[in-house]
Order: C-alpha cells, then sequence, then structure tokens
C-alpha cells in the first residue's frame, strides 16, 4: 500500500498519486512484467534516472534469477552494484532480454525524447542490443508531439560553438547544459523551440552534424512497450498504427 505522503484526494474525494508515487507504481509494474514474461535466467538493459532507479530497487526480489545486467550509466552501475546485482559490460553479452528506461516524452508511436540525465547516448547503445525496449513512465510523460522537453544532443567539446550554429539552422534555440560532463567525456547541448513532427528525420538530420555523437530522439529506434503510470493504474500502451 501507498504510504500516506504519496497520495492526496481532490476536493471530490479522488485518490491523486504524486509524482514519486507514479514512478515507484510504474516501476513495480516492470519488474512484474519482467519476472512473468522471460525466461529464468535475466540477461537485462538497466537505463538511467528517477523512474529507472525505482525499477533498479524492485529488482532484488529478481536476483537469484538476474544473470547479468548492463547499465546505460555509470550511476545506475553503482546502484546495482550496491545491491547486489551482477553488472557486466555490454561488450559480454550479445543479446539482452529487454532494455527497461524511463524517458522525458513519449508519444503515440512510442518515439521518445532521452537525456535529461545525460546519458542517452549510452541508452540507445543498450536499446540496440535488446529483443524488447520497455519504457516506464508517469502519465506527465505522455504527449501528442515531441518537444516541449528541451531535446538534448551529446557533441565532442571542441565541435559546441559549430553544431549550436547548425542547430539553429534547424529552428532549435540551442543552450549549452554547463558543469555537465557525459559519461563518455563529452558535453550537451539542450535544444528548445523544436516541435518535432517528423521524430525520425529530426534524428537523423541532427545525428549527421559533424560533431554530433548522438541526440535524444529515439525514433528510429522506438520503445516497443510503454508502461504508464496513471492514477487509475498502470496502462500498457504499444505503438499506433
Amino acid at each position: 500500500m501507498l504510504s500516506d505522503y504519496t497520495a492526496h484526494s481532490n476536493c471530490r474525494g479522488v485518490r491523486i498519486l504524486d509524482q514519486q508515487a507514479l514512478k515507484e507504481q510504474v516501476a513495480a509494474a516492470a519488474v512484474e512484467h519482467v519476472a512473468n514474461i522471460y525466461s529464468n535466467k535475466l540477461v537485462l538493459g538497466i537505463g538511467t534516472g528517477s523512474t529507472a532507479e525505482c525499477f533498479i530497487r524492485g529488482l532484488v526480489g529478481l536476483r537469484g534469477r538476474i544473470e547479468t545486467t548492463v547499465a546505460s550509466s555509470e550511476r545506475s552501475a553503482v546502484l546495482l552494484a550496491e545491491l547486489n546485482i551482477p553488472v557486466t559490460d555490454l561488450n559480454s553479452v550479445s543479446e539482452l532480454d529487454a532494455y527497461i528506461d524511463g524517458a522525458d516524452e513519449a508519444n503515440e508511436s512510442l518515439a521518445l525524447i532521452k537525456g535529461g540525465g545525460a546519458a542517452h547516448t549510452r541508452e540507445k547503445i543498450v536499446a540496440a542490443v535488446a529483443k524488447q525496449f520497455i519504457c516506464i513512465a508517469d502519465e506527465s510523460k505522455w504527449v501528442e508531439t515531441l518537444g516541449s522537453f528541451p531535446l538534448p544532443v551529446e557533441v565532442i567539446p571542441m565541435a559546441r560553438s559549430y553544431v549550436a550554429r547548425e542547430l539553429v539552422k534547424l529552428g532549435g534555440q540551442p543552450v549549452w547544459r554547463e558543469g555537465v560532463v557525459t559519461d563518455n567525456g563529452n558535453i550537451i547541448l539542450d535544444v528548445h523551440g523544436l516541435r518535432i513532427t517528423d521524430p525520425c528525420k529530426i534524428e537523423t538530420n541532427i545525428n549527421q552534424l559533424t560533431g554530433v555523437v548522438s541526440n535524444g530522439l529515439f525514433a528510429h529506434r522506438p520503445a516497443d512497450l510503454l508502461l504508464l503510470g496513471t492514477n487509475s493504474g498502470v496502462e500498457e500502451r504499444v505503438a499506433s498504427a
């Protein structure tokens, strides 16, 4: 049962969950999904961020079934190790049963914006190796059109100003996320003002800029399943036709 501080009632007496409670709810649903769908020896990719960390903590009960995990960030790897959940380098596995991660935005095609935690490049790599990509998010992340959340772009430091000028030509307003260095040793430009009606095209165009490592659009490799935490429970969504 949810503790008292995770929910309140509105003026009509309807129980309203706060965002942290929704994250914990959807993370628990993801743990249950993984436990029921996959084999006894689990090989999992693990994402980055607050919702992914809820999922990681929920994996403790499955520890005996986990052969290994691959983390998309140093932070997640440290948390897995602290919980005595085996973690290894991606080069040591050929395939993952599933990759589980959160998102900053998701649309009906299950294209995503990720990278609020500056880990989207590694997240893309891990997702590419997974048989299934399961996105876990609260309902505030569901949008009709991507772009309200600034699009993160990982850039080699010496290319920062050049890439910023090119992003302006694409219609964006890039802002350097000062003080942030990715696990790969690069910097992040957050692109504001984009209304992303064709996510695949934008993802490709930005990735083709010299000096860009990757951007936070997950459109060419969207999620396969979205578990969305809502006040009425966890909804399972697949990409619309």
